[in-house]
């Protein structure tokens, strides 16, 4: 027979045990759950990594491209521009698609488009198919940053939204780095080809990351999701495109980040290196150097920015800023006609920063719709931004071979600083117009959108 001391020494023990097993288990849950909105918006986060190399890959191999396929600039800008003709054509699309289902599954089906076609461009023998393919790459990544906006919009504040989506850009910009210099040196080594498909392996792993980490929501806001399904359920498609419609700040965010947006769509994505090396006379692995610090600034800057914005508690004032700073700069680079390499460095260094301004237009488009509209109404500023790059890519091709010469150089056109100046010009109106957008914007100081019953 056990003593009666005994016995409750046992129990007290049992009951300690099992408190310090519970308190140990609520601890990791607490632990795990203020991780687990970033491992989940970040994961997500690659797939915009992966398309900035996408979009970017093309600066590192227009040369190969032009001579491989027998193009011209302007052949090569519309080239380039088929993965934002399949934005503008699909991100309506997409965005009704993410507010309406598993966010999970849609970039999972995207990120195996894009992989697969990816494969496709690297064994193309054609301009058309290499085209086609290029084009098939956009329709998959439509849905790209949309489902990022929409995750953070989920696990995040409204008062951290900015940061988040800071860190996001953060992400993508370093994709952005990695389709210059790094890019540019596979290429060198193994031919456009191999590099592209090493591209397509990448891919495959991001899916996979995406797969084990992204997740729709917080198993602990079921009631959310009951209220969002609730909501959007009612709401037609039409309706949805007509309240995002309507909203002007929509309009308005969306131009501004669209024409802020120009370094990275023309000299980070297309014509950078060839603008280094046949007007300021670089080498190759300089001009992708230079055209990297674009990304680099902008992932200085929109983590910085994000975080300052939300810090304020304003938007539309950094917005003008960045408008402004930005075109003192570009009006340095583009007036002044001899630059040395470092100061070229430094120079393309603050246009990324100073343009990273865009990013704020992001949240300030989440704080001012409905939260069921979030998709909607981002994917329309997104037709707007990605417009962008469609319409002035070949529109900076054709530019600079409006008086062209008909001069080529190792089997690709050549063209000289007057040809260049006429696309170069494209920018600082851009600029004029993005600071008069961004003083007509209603400020929303950092607060969330309150007024959802009386618009839906």
């Amino acid at each position: 027979m056990v003593p009666k001391n005994k016995k409750r020494l046992q129990v007290y023990s049992l009951e300690t045990l099992m408190a310090k097993t519970i308190f140990k288990r609520n601890c990791d849950d607490l632990s795990f759950s203020k991780l687990q909105p970033w491992l989940v918006c970040l994961s997500a986060a690659f797939f915009f990594f992966y398309e900035f190399i996408q979009m970017g890959m093309f600066n590192s191999i227009s040369q190969e491209l032009m001579h491989d396929f027998s193009i011209n600039a302007g052949q090569l800008g519309f080239l380039s521009a088929t993965y934002f003709y399949a934005d503008v054509i699909f991100l309506l699309f997409a965005g009704i698609l993410v507010d309406r289902f598993s966010i999970r599954i849609i970039i999972l089906s995207a990120m195996v488009m894009v992989v697969l076609s990816t494969i496709l461009f690297s064994l193309s023998r054609s301009f058309e198919v290499a085209a086609f393919s290029h084009f098939i790459a956009g329709i998959g990544n439509a849905f790209c940053f949309l489902s990022c906006i929409k995750l953070a919009t989920r696990w995040f504040s409204s008062q951290r939204l900015a940061l988040v989506i800071g860190i996001i850009i953060t992400i993508a910009m370093a994709g952005g780095i990695v389709a210059q210099t790094p890019f540019a040196l596979v290429v060198h080594a193994l031919g456009w080809r191999t590099a592209v498909m090493m591209n397509a392996g990448l891919g495959i792993l991001i899916t996979l990351l995406v797969y084990f980490f992204v997740y729709d929501y917080p198993k602990h806001q079921l009631s959310q999701r009951m209220a969002e399904s609730e909501v959007v359920q009612p709401i037609s498609v039409i309706k949805s495109i007509c309240l995002s419609l309507q909203n002007k700040q929509n309009t308005l965010a969306g131009i501004y980040t669209c024409l802020l947006n120009l370094p990275i769509i023309l000299l980070g994505a297309l014509w950078g290196t060839l603008y280094l090396t046949q007007v300021h006379h670089l080498e190759k692995t300089q001009a992708s150097l230079v055209a990297t610090m674009i990304f680099l600034g902008t992932i200085i800057g929109s983590p910085l920015v994000g975080w300052f914005s939300d810090f304020i508690g304003r938007r539309r004032l950094l917005m003008i800023i960045g408008a402004l700073l930005s075109l003192l700069v570009l009006l340095v680079i583009m007036f002044i006609p001899v630059l040395h390499f470092y100061i070229l460095l430094v120079l393309f260094l603050l246009l990324g920063f100073f343009t990273s301004t865009q990013i704020i237009s992001y949240p300030l488009i989440a704080e001012s719709n409905p939260r069921h509209l979030t998709g909607t109404s981002t994917s329309l500023a997104s037709i707007l931004i990605m417009g962008g790059g469609a319409v002035f890519q070949p529109l900076f091709g054709w530019l600079i071979g409006l008086h062209w010469d008909q001069t080529f150089l190792q089997g690709a056109p050549f063209y000289s600083p007057s040809n260049y100046r006429y696309g170069m010009a494209i920018m600082p109106i851009a600029f004029l117009v993005s600071l008069f957008v961004a003083c007509c914007l209603r400020e929303t100081f950092c607060q969330p959108f309150i007024r959802e019953n009386n618009l839906c």
